[in-house]
Formats: C-alpha cells, structure tokens, sequence
C-alpha cells in the first residue's frame, strides 16, 4: 500500500524520469510530480495538495539549486524531509546540505534497495546516513554515536558553532579562546563521540538537536 509522497528535483530529464520509476515501484511510496530546479518546486508549493513527505534533491542545477531549495523548505516546510541524491562528494558540500537541514545524502550510483531503505529510514526515524556511500561520510559516522555523552556548556557552544560555515579559527576569536584550545575541543568530542572529522560532530550535533538547521 502506497503510504508515502516523494518529490523529485533533478535537471537531466532522463535522469530524472528513471529515478521516479524506481521509486514508484517501491512498496510504500509513490512519486507525486518532477521538478528541474528549485524554482519549479516552489511554484508547485503554493498549493498545499503538493507538499510531499519526502524530496528527493539534486544540487548542481540552474536556476535554484539544492542547497537554496533545501534551505528554502526547511524555513518554510521543516515537516518536509529532504534527501540528497546527488554526484557530489566533497566534504563541504555534505556540510552545507546538512546545515540547510538535509535528513540524509546518497551518490546517484547507489542500488535501488539502499534508496528504499534510506526513504523508509528518513520517514521511520527523520535521518538517514549510509555507512559506505562515500569515504568523507563512512568516517563521519562510522562509530556508533554515544548517545549518553554528558557536555560541558563550552562543547555545546563549540558544536554548535562547528555546525556553521565558520572556521575552526573564527571559532576560536568567537569563543575567545586560542585556536590550540579549540583544537583541544574538537579532539576531545572526537573520541568521545567516535567520529573522525567535522561531518561526524555535525551529523551528531544536527540528530540529536544539540543544532537545529
């Protein structure tokens, strides 16, 4: 029984038409329109019969891209979940998606039932993050994430702050402390929340609302 709405934004039409046919033939979800940018997706918002469950969103596209788009329905939509579904791999990228309030990303090169498993996870649980799609991520989350971890008020503050587009310098003059003790910081909630670089604190920070996007 088809239970759940997806939305798909990407500009190669061919694309985009194959991914809509996976999804369609997925159990519980069905694809309710296509998009080719961002600005095509707000348009169809305005009417209150198109707002999804799910989006899934490239980010390279003309017009409005993913991030705009994403950042745009997380303001406005927040009960819109927003998937990444893209070819883009770099470490910023993943951050600036998950700032703008990303629940999960996967590369376009993932088979059908990792996808229909991370739709079911994102409406299941409101994340999804893969283990193996890219090394940057695969390192972010490999630990398991101690969800009991006790913070001083200035790790709090320090990772809410790595959760923006600061660097950890910038962070260091906001703080008003030396860059060795931010360092210190970031080492230390390294180990503590075994992640290995600042995509894990973020992915961290962001499921479990120590940052809210």
């Amino acid at each position: 029984m088809k239970c759940h709405t997806v939305v798909i934004v990407e500009d190669h039409t061919l694309l985009l038409q194959a991914i809509a046919g996976i999804v369609d033939h997925f159990e519980h979800f069905e694809v309710s329109y296509l998009c080719k940018n961002g600005l095509e997706l707000l348009e169809k918002f305005k009417f209150q019969k198109n707002i999804p469950d799910i989006v899934l969103m490239d980010i390279n596209m003309p017009v409005m891209n993913g991030i705009e788009t994403t950042k745009w329905i997380n303001d406005n939509y927040p009960q819109v979940k927003v998937l990444a579904l893209t070819v883009e791999e770099d470490e910023e990228t993943v951050l600036k998606m998950l700032r703008c309030g990303a629940k999960g990303y996967l590369l376009k090169d993932v088979d059908k039932k990792t996808l229909e498993k991370a739709l079911e996870k994102v409406m299941e649980t409101g994340f999804y993050h893969s283990h193996n799609i890219t090394d940057i991520l695969m390192n972010a989350v490999s630990g398991k994430g101690k969800t009991e971890a006790h913070f001083k008020e200035t790790e709090l503050e320090f990772m809410k702050l790595v959760c923006t587009e600061m660097t950890y310098r910038e962070i260091a003059d906001k703080m008003c402390l030396s860059p060795k003790t931010i360092d210190g910081y970031r080492d230390v909630l390294f180990e503590k929340l075994e992640v290995k670089n600042r995509i894990g604190l973020v992915v961290y920070a962001i499921k479990h609302k120590i940052f809210v996007p």
